[in-house]
């Protein structure tokens, strides 16, 4: 099955830090970028980060400085290091690429979303 896995959520206190991993299975990352979006309750869902195969980056205002997407081409894996985390940043998190598989280009494939939860 192709698919993307999400993991690394948890409860942390403010000022603290995850780090989410996004693995492809059955499947390899295209050329195009990969996603981080999240979603808080009653919320629409926002791109948080994105990182080019090339490792270009590119942040939402809100996370810069804070968070840092990369990634491990030969793991076909991508990770979302969150530090400094504020209540604000409570939300499921999305992983989001398209992916190659059997000779098929599988266009805007999602994680399961994982929960990030900061509170004291």
């Amino acid at each position: 099955q192709v698919q993307l896995v999400g993991s690394g959520g948890g409860l942390v206190q403010p000022g603290g830090s995850l780090r989410l991993t996004c693995a492809a299975s059955g499947g390899i990352f295209s050329n195009n970028p990969v996603n981080w979006y999240r979603q808080a309750p009653g919320k629409e869902r926002d791109l948080v980060a994105a990182i080019t195969r090339g490792g270009n980056t590119n942040y939402a205002d809100p996370v810069k400085g804070r968070f840092t997407i990369s990634r491990d081409n030969a793991k076909n894996t991508v990770y979302l290091q969150m530090n400094s985390l504020k209540p604000e940043d409570t939300a499921v998190y999305y992983c989001n690429a398209q992916l190659h598989a059997g000779g098929w280009t599988i266009n805007d494939v999602w994680g399961q979303g994982t929960q990030v939860t900061v509170s004291s």
